[in-house]
């Protein structure tokens, strides 16, 4: 794997070991998923630690076509049952030509720093009994614990449940996400702190940082380098599910190390370092891979969120009131969890702009005025309609609640939606998502649903729905 960017005049400093007390007259074993193929992210114990939980946002609940082994919508990472971690031992220098020969052990762990044609740096690493690796990218390469392709959203999309995923099962012929994107580790013993690094380990174990790959010596001679088109990091400036709020994108380098953004996402130029911010992962913190987000949530922040029997209750809550369209008089009705793209015939539609819930009815349009689709369920444009109720004119959209209980901020009830995707939950969940920019393309950042990935519009991204109750 060759990771192109840019590169800086080096001086190559003679060997240096990092961990003098590493025998080296001894391979170091065999590590990483690819020897222990993730047997501890699904573990058979009755109690296994869980250090956290990786969702991909922009699907809500699962992948269009489903969870399948390793590419799904949702990861919980386990301790394992022996640790595959790695860290740094020895530094070499070699004449680039002898890289290949140098990296021979399939065995030995290592990232390859190319300065020039004539010379490189190759950074051994290895086994860390204290922590627990797990390895996420595009690659379905056995090394890899969590296989993450393109999310497709944008400012245009409806919603309608999951969004797709390049067919959800497939991976996008364009994708910008690395094969090998990045890593986590975990220390095995309480907290249990997990941290983040660009770049994952291929199936020689190696890490390539090619010549035009944006590289440098640190100031106490190590290397350190980014990745094509980087990996994002924001971590919430406070309580993720007390007083969320966004903090600031950073970008991690391939050793963990905090960088303001560059110009743009591939730019040559790394941004400045950011010495009072660490790698650490947190509740509510964001990974960008240029083309997916994860949002990493922590056990102790998951016990705040629904849990889907929970999300099924409060379902059954709004059922229960009977919601009326209050024009049609017909009794309104979420539908099951399960159906997430197939508009019912009772399914409550909202108004965007004013918040009024009515029943599906195929009239109102102020623009584009077309017919209805087919059996008459949705409307075949997405013409704005005037709210019979209020006379605003904006979208219409079906509602949908969100399936994916690790994205909410509190187990309170569903009296809120993203607009314009309709996608409905808490008022707190609504009101924290609409103030987190999250990157689009190399230089844009939007707010999105985190169901379905559709950019927010109106003033505030969401909007309180006002149903209306049985007349009886």
């Amino acid at each position: 794997m060759v990771l192109e960017g840019s590169s800086e005049a080096l001086c190559p400093p003679p060997s240096l070991e990092l961990r003098p007390s590493c025998n080296k007259s001894q391979p170091s074993p065999p590590l990483g998923s690819s020897s222990q193929p993730h047997d501890g992210v699904f573990p058979e114990d009755k109690e296994p630690v869980k250090y956290g939980e990786l969702i991909v946002l922009g699907h809500n609940g699962s992948l269009a076509n489903g969870d399948k082994g390793r590419r799904r919508s949702r990861l919980a990472l386990y301790k394992r049952p022996k640790a595959n971690g790695v860290k740094p031992d020895v530094i070499h220098n070699v004449s680039t030509p002898l890289v290949s020969k140098a990296l021979s052990n399939k065995s030995q762990h290592s990232i390859s720093y190319t300065l020039s044609r004539s010379h490189s740096v190759i950074v051994e690493y290895t086994h860390d009994t204290n922590t627990d690796m797990f390895q996420i990218g595009r690659s379905t390469e056995s090394m890899i614990d969590f296989v993450v392709t393109d999310t497709a959203g944008s400012g245009s999309g409806q919603g309608g449940g999951a969004a797709g995923e390049g067919g959800g099962g497939g991976q996008s012929a364009q994708s910008t996400i690395s094969r090998y994107a990045c890593r986590i580790m975990c220390e095995r013993s309480a907290p249990y702190t997990a941290r983040i690094y660009a770049a994952g380990f291929d199936s020689s174990k190696n890490i390539f940082l090619g010549e035009r790959a944006a590289k440098w010596r640190t100031s106490d001679g190590l290397m350190d380098g980014l990745t094509t088109n980087g990996v994002l990091v924001m971590h919430p400036a406070g309580e993720f599910v007390s007083e969320p709020a966004p903090g600031v994108w950073r970008e991690i380098s391939v050793c963990g190390n905090v960088f303001a953004l560059r110009e743009t996402r591939s730019a040559q130029q790394r941004g400045k370092l950011v010495e009072n911010e660490s790698n650490t992962l947190q509740d509510g913190s964001l990974i960008d891979l240029c083309g997916a987000t994860l949002l990493w949530r922590t056990p102790a922040g998951l016990r705040h969120t629904p849990t889907l029997k929970q999300l099924e209750s409060l379902r059954q809550e709004l059922n229960a009131a009977r919601p009326q369209c209050p024009v049609g008089f017909n009794t309104l009705a979420f539908p099951s969890l399960a159906q997430r793209e197939i508009v019912d015939k009772k399914q409550p539609w909202v108004y965007v702009n004013c918040g009024h819930v009515h029943g599906y009815h195929n009239w109102g349009y102020r623009k584009d005025k077309g017919p209805a689709g087919p059996g008459g369920t949705a409307p075949a444009s997405t013409g704005e309609r005037e709210c019979p109720m209020c006379r605003r004119v904006g979208p219409y959209v079906p509602l949908w609640l969100g399936c994916e209980g690790g994205l909410y901020l509190d187990a309170g009830p569903p009296t809120h939606a993203f607009c314009p995707c309709g996608h409905v939950c808490s008022e707190k969940t609504v009101v924290g998502w609409s103030q987190i920019p999250l990157p689009h393309g190399t230089h844009a950042f939007h707010a999105a649903c985190p169901f379905c990935g559709t950019w927010l519009t109106g003033e505030q991204g969401h909007i309180k729905l006002i149903f209306q109750g049985p007349v009886d």
